[in-house]
């Protein structure tokens, strides 16, 4: 197995290290983590918060981590994978160093009153809160990414910035603001503990936890999520052009404009996307809007009108156009089913 880059640890603990005011610093005395769970959060994601604590307690010998897992209120919240887990409500938190927020979908209608309340008022005790998957966007609701860099899973970044311009948003893995934690999916998670590990506890025993879980990718917190451009038919050329389109899903871009940021002709573009992809920049431009809107109208409770500006349309009728055309029903229609 490939070690962890320990200059990486080292280059991140230094940072880390001149934010005395979190837990993230040097500090060999039990964390008390609370882990707040959400309906419909991915299990994996859940795992990767919790297990490395787990094993970071078992190859150390002794208890360096403890947690507890809350609920938003008085009832069990059911994951993903189809497993319940026993309530535990926030309102009952008397405290924690360390409060991980763990989300998957419904963002906007469970972050109610009552859940943003209770964690500003964890927040105000001092305590770092870290959101996972969909739970920055938990916490953004709550105002307490406000003035901080935050990322969060790479489908919802161009919403998420739309919704929340207070704050400063990044495609990283993972990113550490002040007292607050913020990142993707599950292998992100993972990503992030083993830098919490690796900063109380020294790089060795994040290796040896990484180890554990046979991860062996170095834990670069810049790295970006973006899964475009994996597919084996992109060019560099055209994976870049794919990357820029995604970043300006709400704006787009003209398709000479996004050849000139490439230092390309708009023909070349043409040609490299038809060769090597079988279609035009600007139809694969659509259909990644598309793409996105098919996941806002299914997956979340944004208004319609939003969904066709967060995806670059400038009126309902066009963008009810395109998606009826794309997937077969009506925006309303689909939601609706």
């Amino acid at each position: 197995m490939a070690r962890l880059a320990r200059r990486d640890f080292a280059r991140y603990e230094d940072i880390l290290m001149r934010r005395e005011e979190t837990i993230l610093r040097r500090d060999d005395a039990p964390l008390e983590v609370a882990v707040l769970v959400f309906d419909r959060a991915n299990i994996l994601s859940l795992a990767a918060a919790v297990d490395p604590l787990r094993a970071a307690n078992r190859l150390a010998g002794r208890r360096i981590f403890a947690w507890r897992f809350v609920t938003p209120t008085d009832l069990p919240v059911h994951l993903t994978a189809g497993i319940d887990l026993p309530a535990a409500p926030l309102s009952g938190l008397d405290g924690a160093q360390l409060l991980v927020v763990v989300a998957g979908f419904d963002l906007a209608r469970q972050a109610t009153a009552a859940v943003r309340a209770g964690l500003r008022r964890i927040a105000a005790t001092g305590a770092t809160l870290a959101g996972i998957d969909g739970g920055p966007w938990i916490l953004a609701e709550a105002g307490l990414l406000n003035g901080e860099t935050a990322t969060t899973h790479w489908e919802d970044i161009p919403t998420f910035a739309q919704r929340f311009p207070e704050v400063t948003v990044v495609t990283d893995r993972f990113r550490i603001s002040g007292a607050r934690m913020t990142c993707g999916g599950a292998t992100p998670a993972l990503d992030m503990m083993l830098h919490l590990i690796a900063v109380r506890h020294g790089a060795q025993l994040a290796e040896r936890v990484a180890g554990v879980f046979i991860h062996d990718s170095p834990t670069d917190p810049s790295r970006p999520q973006s899964h475009l451009g994996a597919d084996p038919r992109h060019s560099r050329l055209t994976a870049e052009a794919a990357r820029l389109m995604a970043a300006h899903l709400d704006a787009t871009l003209p398709v000479p404009e996004i050849a000139r940021r490439l230092g390309v002709s708009p023909r070349t573009l043409e040609t490299r996307f038809r060769s090597r992809l079988g279609t035009s920049p600007r139809a694969y431009y659509t259909g990644l809007r598309l793409a996105e809107a098919l996941r806002l109208v299914t997956q979340t409770e944004t208004p319609l009108i939003e969904v066709a500006l967060a995806t670059g349309f400038g009126s309902p009728a066009a963008f009810s156009r395109a998606f009826r055309a794309a997937h077969g029903l009506a925006p309303s229609a689909l939601r609706r089913r």
